[in-house]
């Protein structure tokens, strides 16, 4: 074949591309049709992203559910410092979205962000429940224990943040619009959801359980804990 030959089966190529017709089926593989939901037009990767997204909602309101009295009764810190505390955690949480967004456009791509960084999620919130346990250490390596589990906590919810609902739509075909729109319905219910059933469940674990004596610190955080550990196996 001469080089005009060549130049003529691109622009025939091009012709097929631009005038909205399919090209020979030969030049290219069929794209690989992705598994669905009990025969709906459903993606079956959504039941672990909605699933996903509860337990790590349940896991940091119930955590920050009983956080302002751990900081009162068990650090014994003055309100002062521990509404400062509070809020400064609260503040990371809401910038860290940033540098979840950009490690998922210029990096990682949302996937690989995701993973990792509830990873780092996972991380935190297993240091923050060994930070709680009285007979471990004095009263020093509590408090640097738990604020490294809140910094990797922080840093862990902002930077899925960006990431999760987007890559949740992302399963679905162009096509399927209605289906997409009731996604996001069910996606942002279960965050609602885990929300709301936390912040009843982890006062309750805290005051009605006891462990070394007292009120049980180290269970209403381990239980967030095994949540996101949870999520992250999803």
């Amino acid at each position: 074949m001469n080089a005009f030959q060549r130049n003529e089966s691109k622009e025939t190529l091009f012709a097929f591309i631009s005038a909205g017709d399919d090209p020979p089926k030969g030049d290219f593989p069929a794209q690989k049709k992705s598994p669905k939901l009990c025969g709906s037009n459903y993606p079956l990767s959504i039941a672990f992203i909605v699933v996903n997204e509860f337990c790590e909602r349940f896991s940091y309101y119930g955590m920050k559910a009983v956080l302002t009295l751990y900081f009162l009764s068990f650090f014994h810190w003055d309100e002062n410092l521990s509404t400062a505390v509070y809020h400064a955690f609260s503040a990371l949480c809401y910038f860290t979205p940033v540098i979840g967004a950009i490690m998922a456009d210029s990096w990682l791509g949302k996937y690989k962000t995701i993973i990792y960084l509830s990873i780092v999620y996972v991380v935190g919130h297993l240091i923050k429940s060994v930070g709680a346990i009285p007979s471990l250490g004095n009263q020093a390596v509590h408090v640097i224990l738990s604020m490294v589990g809140l910094f990797l906590i922080a840093l862990g919810t902002g930077g899925i943040k960006p990431c999760v609902s987007a890559f949740g739509g992302d399963q679905f075909e162009e096509e399927h619009a209605s289906e997409t729109s009731k996604f996001f319905s069910i996606f942002y219910l279960s965050i609602n959801a885990g929300s709301l059933i936390s912040t009843f469940v982890t006062p309750v674990l805290r005051g009605d359980v006891k462990c070394f004596g007292e009120d049980c610190y180290a269970l209403a955080f381990g239980v967030p804990a095994a949540l996101m550990v949870l999520a992250l196996g999803e």
